[in-house]
This record gives C-alpha cells, structure tokens and sequence, in this order.
C-alpha cells in the first residue's frame, strides 16, 4: 500500500480466485508475503515520492531478488522501469530496463480507456491457458513502457500505435490493463500469477530431508 489507486478492487480479486490478499505497506508483513502485487492509479512522480517515503523501493527490490514474484498493474507496471517522463523526469524503480512516455494515439481520444485486444508475443506461465491468438482486457490510461529488451515484451495491443500491455522477466510482471475489471480473463491471469507465487514459496521452503 503506497496510497495511489485501486487496491480494494485488486483485493477482492485475488481473494476470487483463492489467495489470502492484505493491503500494507509494513515491512515485516511484506517480508512474509509470497509474492507482491503492485496496483495503482494516478502519477508517476507522486507514486514514486510514496514509496520511497515508505522505504519500499530497496524492500522490493530486495525481495525481487530473492525471487518473490511481483505483479504491477497499470500504473504499478509503469513503475518498474528506469524512468518515466510524465509531468517530470522521474526515476523508477528499475526493475526493467526501460522509460514511460505518453501513449501516441495519432489523434484518437486520450486517456485510452474501455476493453481493447492484447496479442501475446511468447508463452509464459502468467498467461497459461488464455487464448494464444490474444483476448481482451479493459485499459485506463495515457503512458505506455517502453522496454529497452524485446525479451522482456509478453504482449502488445494497438491504440494509435502498438504498445506494451505485458512485459515479464524472471518472476518480475507488469500488465498495462486492469486484470481486476477483465471479467474471466484478468481472474484467469490472476490465478496464473498465484500459481506463479505458490511454486515459488515451495522452491524457497527448506525440505524436510534439509531442515
């Protein structure tokens, strides 16, 4: 919890489909997680001022590190990269290489807001059992991430210009689109990523054989 956006609606969405959500921005809470979900809405400048006002951005990445797997949704995903210039030049988290610039929509209405289709680029196990040729999911915005690494672009959807919607490396994820308000398709990515979060609490527990 770092006070920008739409937590609750991400809450009650992971408890949909199983998972035991808080909302917190305790440290010692945030070390027992088995992963982190990082929504938001609002400005990049702001969110960043919030969390570093927390001490969250070296907790993260820290867990990150220890291979936690972290979710970022919308605003959350933008803030896993180098920097973004929205309102101001403003550094990120830099989790993935990369900036946010604003969306160049060639003339169509800004924010983007409303369902749109995504096209997926390569497998991964946060888009297991969704449609290869791609589905739709409901975006709010007006930035999008630019990936410096096209190894770490999971999918794209056109608005103006093709953009990334899904960038992924290691157990690091960020979604563009609101999974929490996609109906069947967010809570399958959902319960993909906590499928994602369980085997990687197993693979990090001690065997009874090593305890």
């Amino acid at each position: 919890d770092y006070g920008m956006g739409n937590r609750r609606s991400v809450q009650k969405a992971l408890e949909h489909v199983g998972a035991r959500a808080e909302i917190t921005n305790d440290h010692e809470q945030l070390r027992r997680a088995d992963g982190l979900v990082l929504p938001g809405v609002g400005a990049f400048p702001l969110a960043m001022r919030n969390l570093h006002e927390l001490g969250l951005p070296d907790l993260i990445a820290g867990l990150v590190a220890d291979r936690v797997p972290l979710l970022g949704i919308c605003l959350g995903m933008q803030l896993l990269f180098e920097r973004s210039d929205e309102l101001q030049q403003t550094r990120g988290l830099g989790l993935l290489a990369g900036s946010v610039s604003g969306l160049a929509t060639g003339g169509l209405r800004t924010p983007h807001i409303g369902w749109n289709e995504v096209s997926f680029h390569r497998s991964s196990p946060l888009i297991a059992g969704l449609p290869a040729a791609g589905c739709p999911f409901y975006h709010v915005h007006s930035l999008a991430a630019r990936p410096s690494d096209p190894g770490d672009l999971l999918g794209t959807t056109e608005y103006g210009e093709r953009f990334a919607t899904i960038v992924g490396r290691g157990l690091v994820f960020g979604v563009q689109f609101h999974p929490e308000k996609s109906s069947a398709f967010g809570l399958r990515m959902l319960a993909n990523f906590l499928r994602l979060c369980d085997r990687a609490a197993s693979a990090a527990r001690p065997t009874a054989a090593s305890a």
